[in-house]
């Protein structure tokens, strides 16, 4: 059986280039959707003006501005989380954005209980839920796989979510990467709003120790197995955006990164 898939762009495919280079890029790729950062130093939104105009732009263009990346760390909350969430969903409200990507906390030297952090968990996503609400927007939950994540798995955030029954405010990220770190073998299709992929080729990393610097595009040496998990997903019923995510300069660096953005999606079609 074959599948068709929707591709989307996160900024952190090119964060040397701005909102409108992204915008031009994903148009002429055939792409119909974005996510914008707030971690990319001179390239964030961070102004109000400026996510106007953005959002202004994505939409003469028909693309869909999926979420602002991202809020961390979600669930420590406290009073300057909640200025931040705030202000993240000022700037995703003001460009048209449908909501914000939420990441838990990840440091090593962070050694609560699993009851606190879950507990945790309850009160960050119960205060985003008036926050986000308040702007009409969704909170897309990305549990991190790594060894140190405080979220490291998206059962421990589905199970929350649904015991809260906060499911028509909040859904997963599925991150082909972190789902790979984290070894989690559940797919949550049902649950899921968001799909991040990338690939790692590094035949001398392993998935305990992989990190963002190795998260290069989806080709024939990807190691993560993200057409299976493709196809899962899409087997199960998710039809949202495949949105591209590398972290890893080599393909920064790049003479044209979208030209390769191009390649991937090629691949991956092919195999589905």
């Amino acid at each position: 059986m074959s599948y068709i898939i929707k591709f989307s762009l996160n900024h952190m495919v090119h964060p040397s280039c701005d909102a409108r280079e992204l915008i031009t890029a994903a148009a002429k790729l055939g792409i119909k959707a974005i996510e914008l950062r707030n971690d990319i130093q001179a390239n964030s939104i961070n102004d109000l003006q400026q996510a106007t105009e953005i959002g202004a732009l994505a939409k003469e263009n028909g693309i869909e501005i999926l979420s602002i990346n991202a809020l961390y760390p979600f669930n420590i909350w406290n009073e300057e989380r909640a200025t931040q969430a705030d202000n993240l969903a000022q700037l995703a409200q003001a460009c048209g954005a449908k909501g914000l990507v939420l990441c838990p906390l990840n440091e090593s030297s962070y050694q609560a209980t699993e009851e606190t952090k879950s507990e945790n968990l309850r009160i960050a996503l119960q205060a985003l839920d008036a926050v986000l609400g308040q702007y009409h927007l969704y909170g897309f939950v990305e549990p991190l796989g790594f060894p140190a994540s405080s979220l490291r798995l998206k059962r421990t955030a589905a199970d929350v979510i649904q015991a809260l029954s906060l499911e028509s405010r909040f859904g997963l990220v599925h991150d082909t990467f972190h789902h790979r770190g984290g070894g989690e073998q559940e797919m949550f299709a049902n649950i899921t709003r968001l799909v991040h992929i990338s690939g790692v080729e590094d035949p001398d990393v392993s998935f305990d120790v992989m990190q963002d610097a190795h998260r290069i595009l989806v080709g024939p040496g990807d190691r993560l197995d993200n057409i299976r998990q493709i196809r899962q997903l899409l087997a199960n019923g998710y039809n949202g955006y495949f949105s591209f995510e590398p972290f890893s300069r080599a393909v920064w660096d790049l003479p044209d990164p979208f030209a390769a953005v191009k390649k991937s999606m090629d691949y991956i079609s092919s195999q589905l």
